[in-house]
Parts: structure tokens; C-alpha cells; sequence
């Protein structure tokens, strides 16, 4: 019987001609069973393996723009799964809706909400000032280039997380409560006294320094409380004061509102987040409340990476005094899993204190305090950071004064000259759209969010960066975005390149961006005291005869001490009509262009106007410095940023010809405008001659020309 039943396998098996050895099957079975078991463990351990491994790549960083390591083109599955991924989430939310609908109870979507501050394109625009579509041949070509004529790039991430998810403990409250008030003790005292802990150094131009070894010896506690190896990592401290058209209880507000508080720093801060309320009072007063908190901080430039940290904020009320002072202190001390940044940022005490003053004002006066470390930040930007000018408080307090005069105008109601547009109302609801237009514009042009550049060339002197993003978001044009963006330095004032770039009618001259339209302005908002300031709606004349639609172009520059930018973008007449109507401007699509211009050495006095000098003399003053090995101590830096929509398809490949066309007009825009500038400046000759002789000779023995040294 045994031996029939295992005849009857060897039938079931197809194996009836092989010899009947039912003992050496029945050993030869379970070893199968085993192995196939061992295989099985085996293949699962290859697997969890495998995702602890991707996991571990999407988090390398590349040593040389601070960004995600680029690790070679994207697969075929893998965009497959993120196509699939995106179309399973827009599903998952629509269903989360639909339940609340029923239900009347809330359902979250799932994962971290879409940010919408990210910098998401939204118009379907070529690479000129008034862009128009790629026509069908450009797709043609883009779709059905050969492999060889693909470029791949990093792509910009959808949804990028907030890093780490560590709280205080409660155990751990009450020593972050008293870090915090040897913090603030600490900042009041930064704030309040000069010599020996602050002094003038000659190297900065006469601009108060921190005193590092008066600080160590004053302030030990603070420096002990975890410490490097010496010289590990750059001390960068400064301050300044500064009166704001503000008042003390709303500017504590903001700083306390995460996303006021970007709205505040929209050209510095990138993204912030509350991540927990580790103490407040019972009576809700902002005094005595601590709050865990996250932040990203830019220069408008791929070429300087941003900075990350995770930090405590603490608010004190002094009613004696009538000030609000806040600061903010590392989390050195507490458990935590919060990564380190790269490079590698960490705010020590730093922090403002607010006064009160009549009529709405207020004087602040802040402290900017951190050790960092120098990444792969470029040449051209090297001194700006090392100084501390690019992330120092003059730059925050530039920045929150120009912004505080924008949010008067924005809540003015006595408005008598509106012009073209119908009511207060539509004049805020066009200065909110212009608002959103800074924010994406100052998104797209950083490294934020982990975004990376490619260099299209080896050379350390190529400052042109270019970048990807897939955009799939309702209310956006789905498909490919392309940004390009370039900085040159350039012999001019910064009041001269800024007021040139903001006149639509001086900027018609550049062939390069007017395509040769010209502009009318049709609606003016002043936004401050400085006439830069302001909001401008533009109609594009077409010269030639064209049944095209009537197009408009949404454009707002702003200056102050710290730099100015330029930032525009075609929007149509619809959409125009609809802000302006009272409908909710965040659904239309924008997708802005611009120039951010930063002043080097003494340029920054926005009412000096002897700077001006010709293309000769500059030629002159660029060599002397190139011999240096540093830029020149005058002019400015340019950085131009454009985009465009390369494809409809966000999953397409990226074609060599884009990139050539983009990085064609990037540069030709810059020389166009050195040349007109050169061209206008040439009556200033003789302010020249004597600039260069000062400048030259000192360029030629390596002294950097500082006009405040005494010999």
C-alpha cells in the first residue's frame, strides 16, 4: 500500500517513468522544504535590506551643493510608483472628503498636507519676459528626442517633511524652562551693551562685531552646555536696531504664528513650523510661552545652501520697561532624534527685543547668533556669508521694515487714487496675489526644501545653475518645469540696476525680454515710503498685428538696505477680474520671473549716487580685483532666475535642447542688460578715472580698498 500511494505521487507528478524510490523522494521532499524555507528567509531578509538601503540613499547628502545626492537617472518603476503613489493619494483624499460630507466629522488625508507656499509653477510659460507656449514641434522634439539628447536632473521633491518628530519630554519642561530664561538674560544682555562684549572692526567697515572671548568668559554656562572641538565650526554673530511701523503686541503675534511669521520673512524664511507648545499660560498671554519650533532659512540663491534648525522660542513680557523681548535657544541637552543639518547650522541665543513707541511704531533691536560651518557655498557669495551680511541681523531688519510699511499699505482703507482697480477690497486681494508671487519667486530660486542645482559646466567660475519639477497639483499646469538661474557681479550701484530693471520702459530695451513688446502701466500700489516699493499692473502692447489675447503682466519690486528684487509674471485678464471681484486669488496660476540684486561693500545707501561708473572703468576695477583673488568691495551682485514649462508630461525626460535654449537666454539677458547700463553710464566718466586709480593700485599689493580704514 505504501508503495501504491507513492506510485500514485509519482502519477500526480508526471514522474511515472522515473524509478520508484519512495525513501529517498520522501528525505529528498522535506530537504526541498527546508531549503525553499531557508530561501524564503533569505529573500525576505534581502528585501528588508534592500529598503533600509533606499532609505538610507534618499537621505545621502551631496558634499558639494548640501542638496540629495544625485544617484543616476530615475528608474523606469520608480516613476511608475510615483505616478501611481500621487493618483492613489488625490483618490484617498477625495474619499476623505466625501466621508466628512456624510459623516459631519472630519477625516484627515493622509500624510503630511500639501504646503501651498511650495514652489509649485502654474502657467504654461516659454522663457521670455511675456513667455508664450511651446507649440506643438517643441513637444514634438522633446518627446521624441534620442536618448543621447536627454539630460537628467534631480527633481524638485512634492512634499517634503518636516525633518524629525522628537517632542520635549515632560519630564524635560522644566529644565527647558529655565534654558530659556538664562537664554533670554542672555540676549537682553547681547542687546543692551557695547564695549568690551561688542566692537568695531575694521574689516567690517566700522560695524559692531562680537567680542567671542568676552562672550566665552560672560556667558560660560551657555557655551559648556555642549562643546566642539575648537575651530570646528565659524562663530557668526551680529546685531542691529531698527524702528518698524508696527506695534509691539502684533509683531509678538507673528513671531509666535508660524506662518505669520514667514508671511513676515518672505524672502528668508522658506518654511517654519510650531512642532509642539511646550508651555503657556493659563490665561492665554503670549508672555511666558515656549514653543519647539523648525525653520529653514535661504539666500535667494542656489549657489548658498539654506539653513536648518530645530529650536525653542521663548516670549517675555516687561511691563516696567513696556518691551517684549523674544528668544531663541538650540536643544542642547534633550533627547532628541532631530538630525544634524547640513551644513551644519545651530542657533545659539539669539533674539529681538521690542519697544513700544507713539503712533504704532516700534524699535527693535535685534541679535543674530549661531555657529555654522562654511558648505559649498560659491565664490561669488563667499564674503557676503563669511561676513555675515547674507543671514545677519541687518538682513532681518531690513527686511521686517520693508514688510511692516507693505502690510500698512495692505490694511490702508483711505485709499483715494485707486485708478483701474474698483475697490479697497480689490486692491488687497491684488496685493495678496502679489505677495504669493514674492513667495513662490523666492521658493524656486533656493535650495530650499532640498531642492537641487546642476552646474552645466565644470568650471568654478559658472554660477548658472539649472533644475526640475514635476508639477501634478490641481490648479497648476501638469508637466515639467525648468528653472535657470544665474549671478553675475556687475560694476553698477544697486539703486542704479534696481531702478533700471523695475521701469518697464527702460527694460523694453532689452530685446531679450520685451520680444519686442512695449508695456503700459494700468495700475499702480505703492507699498512704503522708498517709490521702488510697489505693486504695477501692465498691459503688453503687441507690436505687430495680432489676434492674440490682450495679456497683462502682474510685476512688484522692492528694495531696502539688505537688497531688492523685481519679480513678474503674465497673468490674464480673467483672472485679473476675478482677484479683483472678491474671488480667492490662490487658484490662479502663477509662474514668476525676476532679478534679485544685493549690494556689495558701501553700495547699500540707497540715496548715494556716485558709485555710477563706465563698462572701461569697470573692466579696469574687475581685473584689479581678479589679480586680489576676491571680487571688488562696490557694485552689486545680479541674479536672474527663469522658468519655463518644457513639458506637459511631468514624467517626461528633460531635452538637451531646452537646457541649451534657457541657459542661451539666461546669458544673453545679463549682457544685454551690461550693456545698456554700461551704454547709460558713460557721462560719469569722470567719477571713473578717479575710482580706479584708488581702487587699482590697492587690488595690486592684495589690500582689500576699505574707504573708513585710517592708517
Amino acid at each position: 500500500m505504501a508503495h501504491g500511494s507513492h506510485e500514485e505521487d509519482y502519477i500526480n507528478l508526471g514522474l511515472l517513468s522515473m524509478p520508484a524510490l519512495p525513501l529517498i523522494y520522501a528525505d529528498g521532499a522535506q530537504q526541498d522544504r527546508q531549503d525553499n524555507a531557508v530561501l524564503r528567509a533569505e529573500n525576505e531578509s534581502l528585501k528588508n535590506e534592500n529598503y533600509r538601503l533606499q532609505a538610507t540613499l534618499r537621505n545621502i547628502a551631496c558634499p558639494n551643493c548640501g542638496g540629495p545626492a544625485m544617484l543616476g537617472e530615475m528608474g523606469f518603476d520608480e516613476q511608475q510608483l510615483r505616478i501611481e503613489n500621487a493618483r492613489l493619494k488625490e483618490e484617498f483624499d477625495r474619499m476623505c472628503c466625501l466621508v466628512s460630507q456624510y459623516t459631519g466629522r472630519p477625516m484627515h488625508p493622509m500624510g503630511p498636507p500639501s504646503d501651498p507656499l511650495l514652489p509649485h509653477s502654474s502657467l504654461d510659460l516659454d522663457i521670455g519676459s511675456y513667455p508664450r507656449k511651446f507649440d506643438h514641434q517643441d513637444h514634438m522634439i522633446m518627446n521624441n528626442c534620442p536618448p543621447d539628447h536627454m539630460i537628467s536632473l534631480p527633481f524638485m521633491p512634492e512634499n517634503s517633511p518636516f525633518p524629525g518628530n522628537s517632542l520635549i519630554l515632560e519630564e524635560e519642561k522644566s529644565l527647558a524652562l529655565e534654558l530659556a530664561v538664562s537664554s533670554m538674560d542672555e540676549v537682553l544682555k547681547m542687546c543692551h551693551m557695547g564695549e568690551p562684549l561688542w566692537v568695531r572692526a575694521k574689516e567690517t567697515a566700522g560695524k559692531m562685531v562680537l567680542n567671542v572671548e568676552e562672550y566665552e568668559r560672560m556667558f560660560s554656562w551657555s557655551v559648556n552646555v555642549k562643546q566642539h572641538p575648537p575651530h570646528e565650526y565659524r562663530t557668526e554673530a551680529t546685531r542691529d536696531t531698527a524702528v518698524v511701523i508696527m506695534n509691539s503686541i502684533t509683531l509678538v503675534d507673528a513671531f509666535l504664528d508660524a506662518n505669520k511669521w514667514m508671511e513676515l520673512f518672505p524672502s528668508i524664511i522658506s518654511r517654519a513650523k510650531t512642532l509642539q507648545v511646550v508651555h503657556s499660560d493659563v490665561s492665554g498671554d503670549a508672555s511666558g510661552s515656549l514653543q519647539l519650533m523648525y525653520a529653514e532659512i535661504q539666500v535667494l540663491s542656489p549657489l548658498v545652501p539654506t539653513r536648518e534648525a530645530h529650536f525653542l522660542r521663548y516670549c517675555q513680557h516687561n511691563a516696567d520697561e513696556g518691551t517684549w523681548a523674544i528668544v531663541d535657544f538650540p536643544l542642547d541637552g534633550f533627547q532628541n532624534d532631530y538630525p544634524p543639518s547640513f551644513p551644519y547650522y545651530k542657533r545659539r541665543p539669539s533674539g529681538c527685543i521690542i519697544q513700544d513707541m507713539p503712533n504704532g511704531y516700534s524699535r527693535v533691536t535685534w541679535v543674530e547668533h549661531a555657529e555654522v560651518e562654511d558648505g559649498p557655498i560659491h565664490q561669488v557669495f563667499s564674503n557676503l556669508v563669511s561676513s555675515g551680511v547674507a543671514f545677519g541681523a541687518q538682513r532681518w531688519l531690513a527686511v521686517l521694515q520693508r514688510q511692516c510699511e507693505r502690510l500698512a499699505s495692505l490694511m490702508a482703507r483711505n485709499i483715494s487714487d485707486l485708478g483701474v482697480i474698483p475697490s479697497p477690497e480689490a486692491r488687497k486681494s491684488l496685493m495678496n496675489l502679489a505677495q504669493r508671487m514674492i513667495r513662490t519667486f523666492s521658493l524656486n530660486i533656493s535650495t530650499c526644501y532640498g531642492q537641487s542645482w546642476t552646474a552645466l559646466s565644470d568650471s568654478g567660475d559658472d554660477t548658472v545653475r539649472i533644475t526640475t519639477r514635476k508639477v501634478t497639483e490641481p490648479g497648476q499646469p501638469n508637466g515639467l518645469i525648468l528653472s535657470a538661474v544665474s549671478t553675475t557681479w556687475l560694476p553698477y550701484q544697486h539703486k542704479q540696476v534696481f531702478d533700471f530693471l523695475r521701469d518697464e520702459r527702460s527694460r523694453a530695451q532689452l530685446e531679450v525680454l520685451s520680444n519686442g513688446n512695449s508695456l503700459h502701466e494700468v495700475a499702480h500700489i505703492a507699498n512704503g515710503s522708498n517709490p521702488g516699493n510697489c505693486i504695477s499692473l501692465l498691459r503688453i502692447n503687441v507690436a505687430s498685428n495680432s489676434s492674440q489675447s490682450v495679456e497683462l503682466v502682474l510685476q512688484e519690486s522692492c528694495s531696502d538696505d539688505s537688497g531688492s528684487m523685481v519679480v513678474y509674471t503674465t497673468i490674464d485678464v480673467d483672472a485679473i477680474q476675478m482677484a479683483m471681484n472678491g474671488e480667492d486669488p490662490s487658484c490662479i496660476p502663477l509662474l514668476p520671473l525676476g532679478f534679485v540684486i544685493v549690494p556689495i561693500g558701501q553700495t547699500n545707501n540707497m540715496n548715494d549716487s556716485t558709485n555710477i561708473i563706465s563698462n572701461e572703468a569697470a573692466n579696469t576695477i574687475k581685473q584689479a580685483s581678479d589679480n586680489a583673488g576676491q571680487l571688488p568691495d562696490s557694485g552689486c551682485l545680479l541674479t536672474v532666475s527663469l522658468q519655463v514649462l518644457a513639458s506637459t508630461i511631468p514624467s517626461a525626460k528633460l531635452n538637451l535642447s531646452s537646457v541649451t535654449a534657457i541657459n542661451h537666454h539666461l546669458c544673453n539677458t545679463v549682457q544685454q542688460i551690461n550693456a545698456v547700463l554700461g551704454n547709460s553710464s558713460l557721462n560719469f566718466s569722470d567719477n571713473v578715472n578717479v575710482l580706479v586709480s584708488n581702487v587699482a593700485p590697492e587690488a595690486a599689493q592684495d589690500k582689500p580698498t576699505d574707504p573708513n580704514s585710517t592708517s
